[in-house]
């Protein structure tokens, strides 16, 4: 009985994911961000979570759900959970805003936590790769949404540069904008991060 119910659970995991990467697709297609700041679509290859992901838990969409802020946060964490690789409930994130872009930075709670410090430190450098060329769709994964900021940051990729850096418990990702434009559009999505992650971060560079 058990082995029935985990094979349903997984299924089930299965074709949420699946249905999650075709509204990605047809977000894409539809050519019509969900941000109205933005003038035009993120850019980029198909989202390619680690192949050692854990199975994605099941979660409210987004905050349109109907669920309110906390079924959405709920849904950002599973989905977060499905495309980067470790438990959100055991690290923490930190989205750092700087004068000339800003810096991503997760790490374990636990410092004795090697798995989630190892499989953040993959994610991490795997984002740098992604993001510097202009692929944005883990983001838009995590968020079900087209993320502020994305699109201009794809646009004018070749004025950023990101760089990813090991930390004791985890890892940081420098982001440096080289042009005006390219750091509202950095800071923009820090921002989003923030607020849609609930961080607590400041929202003005300090």
């Amino acid at each position: 009985m058990m082995n029935k119910i985990s094979l349903t659970l997984c299924t089930a995991a299965l074709v949420a994911a699946g249905a999650l990467t075709v509204y990605v697709r047809a977000q894409k297609s539809a050519d019509a961000p969900a941000v109205p700041h933005e003038k035009h679509d993120a850019k980029g290859h198909d989202a390619k979570p680690h192949a050692d992901c854990p199975m994605m838990r099941g979660g409210e969409s987004g905050a349109q759900a109907g669920g309110g802020h906390e079924a959405h946060l709920a849904g950002v964490n599973a989905r977060g959970e499905a495309a980067m690789g470790f438990s959100q409930a055991e690290t923490a994130h930190h989205f750092l805003l700087a004068p000339d872009g800003g810096v991503i930075l997760v790490e374990a709670k636990d410092p004795a936590d090697a798995a989630n410090r190892d499989r953040i430190r993959q994610h991490l450098a795997h984002v740098a790769r992604m993001f510097a060329a202009g692929d944005f769709d883990t983001p838009m994964l995590v968020h079900a949404r087209a993320v502020p900021g994305t699109s201009a940051m794809s646009r004018l990729k070749a004025d950023i540069v990101y760089a990813f850096e090991e930390t004791e418990r985890g890892g940081r990702l420098r982001i440096n904008a080289k042009s005006p434009e390219a750091l509202a559009a950095v800071q923009q999505f820090l921002r989003f991060q923030i607020e849609d992650h609930r961080t607590g971060d400041p929202l003005e560079v300090r």
